[in-house]
């Protein structure tokens, strides 16, 4: 284990706050990954995406690096404009 995994799992212990934030924050940041890897992997890039999808500029860039505030539909149009199927699952 590394020292920055020993340090979160050691923060975590320690405290909740910290616990809830970072895990709700990691969620976001892989959510963000998983949209920029599909669009890079789709040979699209953020400019021709947001003429598609008639978005205003920056609108791919917060979504792909903060997408905590985005809803399922803004989610389901992105993908959809990659020629892709969104699919949500509960395990």
């Amino acid at each position: 284990m590394s020292d920055i995994e020993q340090y979160i799992n050691q923060r975590k212990q320690q405290d909740s706050q910290f616990y809830e934030n970072f895990e709700s924050g990691y969620l976001s940041f892989k959510l963000g990954f998983i949209l920029a890897q599909a669009r890079e992997k789709s040979g699209i890039i953020v400019e021709e995406l947001e003429q598609q999808l008639n978005w205003k500029k920056g609108t791919v860039d917060r979504i792909e690096n903060n997408s905590k505030s985005v809803d399922i539909m803004t989610l389901e149009k992105y993908i959809k404009a990659l020629g892709k199927e969104l699919i949500i699952e509960i395990r």
